[in-house]
């Protein structure tokens, strides 16, 4: 048996083993969608707090449907976040309009913040719920969501409690970037297994993190985190460091965003967090560009350019991928147009993470919202790929 044809049936058996993760843990999943709204008479204070820097295009709709739920305990606390567009202009007006509104002015950065970090600290420190949940000022709610997701976490003693969004964003070659982009993430966190105590599996979504206020001032808040970027996600992980309760559920149906317009601009906005994913560390990104190449992008020029065995195992290596593409896009309910972009995908994502690498390190830091944050002080942040320090 050849050196190829070996290699062949290798990547087969990693992608099948891939496939069935996915497939299996997708079952696993519970959908928001099941849970009734059950919301007891001694219903907790929720606390909605939502960051607005420079969110004029996005705040309106997102904040009325927030306003439009049917939890009556509520506070919605937006964070006005040196906004130099129309975004402080919009808030006075809603405001107005909607009195329940309560807008909290940001004028200046502290040393040693994200301005994200800092905006949901600072809304965490004003608010009275009992539960807080922090989202984003693009995220539009459908009506029942909270009182569905409180019923849930409060029924199932949680700490912690994660949504997985629904994209809506228009363009087979877009939609198909996200659902590579969030699959890669759901490979390497397994939100299907975060309920399980002792486990190593976690999740944070900014869409949706609702978590108890003792639980979130316990790990410290936004200030055990103030410089990471993925903060969602760093958020879920002090959660399960500190052996809180957690869970995430399939919230297509009522947490839905336009994440990114154009296949551009997902481009520009992945610039400046993909690199924390590998700790800021160029031997980490050099594998994980290895990784995608071997997986996704070697067994199709396999299926091309090999004959004999070795092709029937490259076939059965993208039949594998498509299943593992499918099963992502079905459960973030992306449109099937979506679907024969599979094959283009991996050579965005090599690209993205080549480029922003090299712009980090050119840098020496990210621009983010007007702001440079250094090098130096990013790779001071824990690191997300490996659990316990």
């Amino acid at each position: 048996m050849s050196f190829v044809t070996i290699f062949s049936f290798l990547l087969f058996l990693l992608s099948l083993g891939t496939l069935l993760q996915i497939f299996w843990g997708s079952r696993k999943m519970k959908s928001l969608g099941a849970v009734q709204a059950d919301v007891p008479s001694t219903a907790p204070l929720v606390s909605l707090i939502v960051p607005a820097c420079n969110e004029e295009a996005t705040l309106e709709p997102a904040l009325r449907s927030l306003l439009q739920q049917d939890y009556s305990k509520l506070e919605i606390i937006v964070i006005d976040d040196r906004s130099t567009d129309g975004t402080s202009a919009l808030l006075k007006t809603l405001g107005e309009e909607f009195p329940a509104i309560r807008v909290e002015q940001i004028t200046e950065l502290p040393s040693g913040w994200l301005g994200k970090n800092h905006a949901l600290y600072w809304g965490a420190k004003r608010a009275r719920g009992e539960i807080l949940l922090f989202t984003d000022a693009d995220i539009v709610m459908e009506s029942t969501t909270l009182s569905r997701a409180v019923t849930y976490f409060v029924g199932e003693g949680l700490d912690h409690l994660s949504l997985i969004f629904r994209n809506v964003a228009r363009g087979g070659l877009l939609n198909a970037m996200v659902v590579d982009a969030l699959g890669g993430l759901f490979l390497l966190l397994r939100p299907w297994d975060v309920r399980k105590s002792g486990g190593h599996a976690f999740i944070g979504v900014g869409a949706f993190n609702m978590i108890r206020r003792d639980a979130y001032w316990k790990l410290g808040g936004h200030a055990a985190l103030k410089m990471h970027p993925i903060d969602d996600i760093m958020l879920g992980k002090k959660v399960k460091q500190l052996g809180l309760i957690q869970d995430c559920l399939l919230g297509g149906d009522f947490v839905q965003v336009r994440w990114y317009e154009t296949v551009a601009e997902m481009i520009r906005g992945l610039m400046k967090n993909i690199f924390a994913l590998y700790n800021y560390r160029l031997s980490f990104a050099a594998v994980g560009v290895f990784g995608i190449v071997l997986m996704t992008i070697v067994p199709f020029w396999g299926l091309i350019l090999a004959e004999g065995s070795a092709r029937i195992f490259f076939g059965c290596t993208v039949a594998c991928r498509f299943g593992v593409f499918f099963c992502n896009a079905s459960g973030m309910k992306v449109r099937r147009t979506a679907l024969p972009w599979f094959l283009i995908t991996p050579y965005f994502v090599v690209y993205i993470v080549i480029k922003a690498v090299w712009l980090t390190l050119k840098n020496q830091g990210i621009d983010w919202r007007g702001t440079h944050y250094s090098l130096q002080d990013l790779r001071k942040e824990e690191s997300l790929l490996t659990f316990m320090e």
